[in-house]
């Protein structure tokens, strides 16, 4: 048998704090530690991994998603600027029975009238006719009675004539200003 040489001074006090037989029973701890820690780190980069490819599943569904909502938004922005377009408008308008407004006249702050007010001028028969029975007009064959004839109108205020601005103090020296009066306006009848 092979015996260990024996260490003398520094050696020897640094060999007596190490156990000479236990050197496999500290080594196992130590193993079992680094192989908890490998398997530890193993498992969280699966968790992690796996976390990561879920949101990008999730964050393509949401790409798709935004897609399809930006393409529906910009059909429906058509389908609001077709119509508002003035094409649009102006058939719209002439469905509903609808005229060109007159000249308009302005009030001023001190209560006078700016310009003559116009009535608004029917339409030429050929512009408002439709060329077939549309959604708000009568079949051909249907005769139009005086219900769909009758169209409410609410008459417009005439303006008051116009009065020169009294000078401060004299409340005599000009005569008082007519009230104003409601006209109506005559209303054209369909069909006649």
């Amino acid at each position: 048998m092979s015996r260990k040489p024996e260490l003398k001074g520094r050696a020897a006090r640094l060999a007596r704090l190490f156990p000479a037989g236990r050197a496999r029973a500290a080594r196992t701890p130590f193993v079992l530690l680094v192989v908890v820690l490998l398997g530890g780190g193993l498992i969280g980069l699966l968790v992690l991994n796996s976390a990561l490819s879920e949101g990008s599943f999730k964050l393509a569904d949401l790409q798709k998603q935004t897609q399809n909502l930006t393409d529906e938004e910009q059909a429906l922005q058509r389908d609001i600027d077709a119509y508002s377009s003035p094409d649009a408008l102006q058939r719209r308008a002439r469905e509903l029975g609808m005229v060109p407004g007159g000249d308009p006249a302005f009030l001023g702050p001190d209560g006078t009238v700016k310009g003559v007010p116009g009535v608004a001028a029917p339409a030429p028969a050929a512009l408002t006719a439709p060329a077939g029975p549309g959604p708000l007009t009568p079949a051909a064959s249907e005769p139009m009675t005086p219900a769909d004839a009758a169209v409410p109108t609410v008459p417009p205020i005439a303006p008051a004539p116009a009065v020169p601005p009294q000078p401060p103090g004299d409340p005599a020296a000009a005569p008082p200003a007519a009230p104003a009066t409601l006209q109506p306006i005559p209303t054209p009848t369909p069909g006649r």
